[in-house]
């Protein structure tokens, strides 16, 4: 059995996150998604999801190309590997080549990990509906 991993913040669920996990789970037999905690989206992003953790979870378990969802509370992407032992890794294409990604590479090719980067959706990210929203509320004060 090919077991797949992905993780982000899936906060404001988009179509670019439907196209991310119908993407992998074409690549596997069995996809975990790690949904970053709220601790984890403060650090790192400096900003308060819009949705808990707890609501981000139940949305990405509901899609049917999900078979398991856990809580990520790094970007330690070995100990996640020593703990379900995922065959393929999956990402944006936005990452690949960064320090991080080169690191994962380094890490886990060696242990028969293969990572496969994805195209983004165009014309769709958390961030532009974000901004968007904004907008619309300064428009309306």
């Amino acid at each position: 059995m090919i077991i797949g991993y992905v993780s982000g913040a899936w906060d404001m669920f988009h179509i670019g996150h439907l196209n991310l996990l119908k993407r992998a789970k074409a690549h596997c037999d069995y996809l975990i998604v790690g949904v970053n905690t709220d601790e984890r989206i403060s650090k790192q992003k400096n900003r308060t999801p819009v949705f808990s953790y707890k609501e981000r979870a139940a949305i990405v378990e509901a899609c049917k190309y999900v078979d398991k969802v856990i809580p990520q509370n790094d970007s330690d992407r070995l100990a996640t590997w020593k703990k379900y032992h995922f065959n393929k890794l999956f990402a944006g294409s936005d990452w690949k080549g960064t320090p991080r990604w080169k690191q994962y590479q380094e890490q886990l090719e060696p242990l028969g990990v293969e990572i496969i980067f994805f195209p983004r959706t165009k014309g769709i990210s958390s961030t532009k509906i974000r901004d968007t929203i904004q907008k619309i509320s300064e428009k309306e004060l």
